[in-house]
């Protein structure tokens, strides 16, 4: 079957239409950039030649220099995003570009555009709504830079733990979309944690993820990463709590609750042991403060409670728009 599928992508574009037994499907490449005009052209080259039957569309997030006249004199739609921050710009390239496949790489040449029909298979074949080039296990030396190995370690066991999941790499930028989910996926980052936005929201919503290792490689001379090691990665793990506390809210307040509740019955358990021994309380700011801890712990729990009440309603209505409106668009287009 896998077989059968990876021979049908490489036929799409080279076969007329008459002669399928289905129509082919959209392919899109979609390339966030923002000051890549050394590498830019040779990326769209790449994938040119590695998928000749895909739309390749260029989102340029007021880039400075001449990434957006590179990018055009290489066959490549541009579009300009604005708004700074890649977040921002994969908003708009889930929101404006129409295909049945996407396909993500960053602008910087460190990702391989000949492995991209290996990555599109299982989405075409309906295995996976996003499949994930992962970088960890196969990288240049010079491919990431001091503490990005650290920190991309980091982000992936408190996600693998918080999570239940067992990812290998939540951060790569080289990744494949089913249509449902891209246009089902409401995108809030603005800029790097996109990457864990994505794979969380695929987590929590059920959609399938595939990973397959790829080699990464370092940036060619003169092209430098936008990637701030400390302010970006302390985006990525705030994203990471807000997120868990969005998706979570039973544990996440739970958990806070049960910290001032376990305080408050460590004091209170003062008071009252004071209390059996003596029948006087000569502590009363002690007494006051346990049942203010308790207070606060049952009413954090009773947050939780709600909030996860709430949540499951919106989870209820997102599923209907999944799998009833989404679905049938997307059949209407078949």
């Amino acid at each position: 079957m896998a077989n059968n599928s990876f021979d049908q992508i490489n036929e799409i574009g080279n076969t007329k239409k008459d002669n399928m037994n289905s129509i082919s499907p959209r392919v899109a490449i979609i390339l966030p950039c923002y000051n890549e005009e050394i590498t830019i052209a040779k990326v769209i080259q790449d994938f040119s030649i590695a998928l000749p039957e895909a739309e390749i569309y260029v989102f340029d997030n007021n880039s400075t220099d001449r990434t957006r006249e590179k990018a055009l004199n290489a066959g490549a739609k541009v579009s300009f995003v604005a708004s700074q921050g890649k977040g921002w710009t994969v908003r708009s390239m889930f929101r404006d570009v129409d295909a049945d496949l996407y396909i993500m790489a960053d602008g910087d040449d460190t990702y391989p555009a000949d492995k991209v029909r290996e990555l599109l298979v299982p989405v075409y074949e309906g295995k996976a709504d996003m499949v994930v080039g992962t970088r960890l296990h196969d990288y240049h030396d010079h491919a990431f830079r001091n503490l990005h190995k650290f920190g991309n370690n980091l982000v992936l066991r408190i996600i693998n733990m918080l999570f239940g999941a067992n990812l290998s790499d939540v951060l790569s930028g080289y990744r494949v979309f089913s249509r449902r989910f891209v246009k089902t996926m409401p995108v809030l980052s603005k800029g790097f944690e996109i990457e864990t936005e994505l794979t969380l929201h695929a987590l929590e919503n059920g959609f399938p993820i595939k990973e397959i290792s790829i080699p990464y490689g370092k940036r060619p001379d003169g092209s430098f990463s936008k990637l701030n090691t400390f302010s970006d990665g302390l985006r990525v793990l705030k994203t990471i709590l807000w997120l868990f506390k969005d998706y979570r809210p039973l544990i996440f307040f739970s958990f806070i609750g049960g910290i001032f509740l376990f305080l408050g019955i460590l004091f209170g358990g003062f008071v009252v042991s004071e209390y059996i021994a003596t029948e006087k309380v000569t502590h009363p700011s002690t007494a006051v403060l346990a049942t203010a801890l308790c207070t606060l712990g049952a009413l954090f729990v009773t947050i939780g409670l709600i909030l996860d009440t709430v949540n499951r309603r919106g989870r209820e209505q997102y599923v209907l728009l999944v799998d009833h409106l989404i679905d049938a668009q997307n059949r209407k287009n078949i």
